[in-house]
Order: C-alpha cells, then sequence, then structure tokens
C-alpha cells in the first residue's frame, strides 16, 4: 500500500502575524468578561462527587474489627497495574487471612476492578481523594491503614440503570 505526502509550500513573501494575534488577543478577552465563568472557594466550598468517583482504597472490616479479606489472590491477579501485593496465611482454624496485603496508589489506576472481583467485598474503591504525603513511602498502603480508612465507598455502575447513574 503506498503512503501519499502532501507537499506544502511555505510562503514566500512577508506574512504578518497582526491579524493572528489580534484574533488571539480577542479570545482571551471575551474569557475574561465571560459571565459564566465559576470560581469555587476549594477548602471551603466543595463541588459534589459522583457516587461513582473511584478514590483512595479502603478495607472493609467484620465485627469484631479484623478485615473482611479471605486472601484469595483475586484482586492482585485482575490488577492491570499490579500494585496489589498480597501475601496470603492461614490460622489454627483453617480460616485464610492476608499477612501482608499492600497497594501502591502511585501505580493504581483506580479502574476499580479489585472491587468488582472480590467475594468478601472486602477491598473497595473510596471516595477520598484530597491525598498528600511527604515521601513515596506514604503512598503504599498497608492492611492496617487500609482498615482505617473511614470515607465512603465508590458506588459502582449498575448495568440495570437505563441512565447509567
Amino acid at each position: 500500500m503506498a503512503i501519499n505526502v502532501k507537499v506544502l509550500a511555505r510562503p514566500v513573501e512577508d506574512v504578518s502575524y497582526v491579524r493572528a494575534t489580534l484574533k488571539g488577543m480577542a479570545l482571551t478577552f471575551r474569557h475574561l468578561v465571560d459571565p459564566h465563568k465559576v470560581t469555587v472557594q476549594y477548602p471551603e466550598q466543595r463541588d459534589e462527587l459522583s457516587p461513582r468517583w473511584r478514590g483512595t482504597h479502603r478495607m472493609l472490616t467484620t465485627e469484631d474489627g479484623k478485615a473482611k479479606c479471605v486472601a484469595c489472590g483475586l484482586c492482585p491477579t485482575v490488577c492491570p497495574a499490579n500494585c496489589i501485593k498480597l501475601v496470603p496465611g492461614e490460622d489454627e482454624q483453617g480460616n485464610r487471612y492476608p499477612l501482608v496485603f499492600e497497594i501502591d496508589e502511585f501505580r493504581c489506576i483506580f479502574c476499580g476492578y479489585c472491587q468488582e472481583v472480590c467475594p468478601e467485598e472486602a477491598i473497595h474503591v473510596g471516595r477520598h481523594y484530597e491525598n498528600s504525603e511527604y515521601s513515596r513511602e506514604g503512598f503504599v498502603y498497608d492492611l492496617e491503614r487500609l482498615v482505617s480508612q473511614t470515607h465512603a465507598v465508590c458506588e459502582m455502575w449498575d448495568p440495570t440503570d437505563p441512565r447509567g447513574e
């Protein structure tokens, strides 16, 4: 298959950029006096987030305060960013639990697959988005930190809802 290349000649006569500059300045002035512009005073006034917003992770717990996770290994398997580290363990009664459960929030793409695949509905993507740390290690959430999160969780999209909300 042949590739057609269209060659354009550069203008040889003197070119004035005054018209392009004036058009750009007019566009800037129109945005300057636009009455529909809205400024949000962020810390005091916050826009409402969608209930499907996917932010930092949260591990739900049982009534006795232990993580609901049974260390089945589905979340690290399905994670496309490979940001979940799970080491399973087993107690005397044969119940599985995670010895190590870590999520690297820097690597995470917040797709929500871990929440969808979890059979115990233990891991959830939350609605928290204000993350700041002083080091990269602060963005690796271990099991203790995931359990201590208290923010609301994401409501995933319901395919039976015709409006998609």
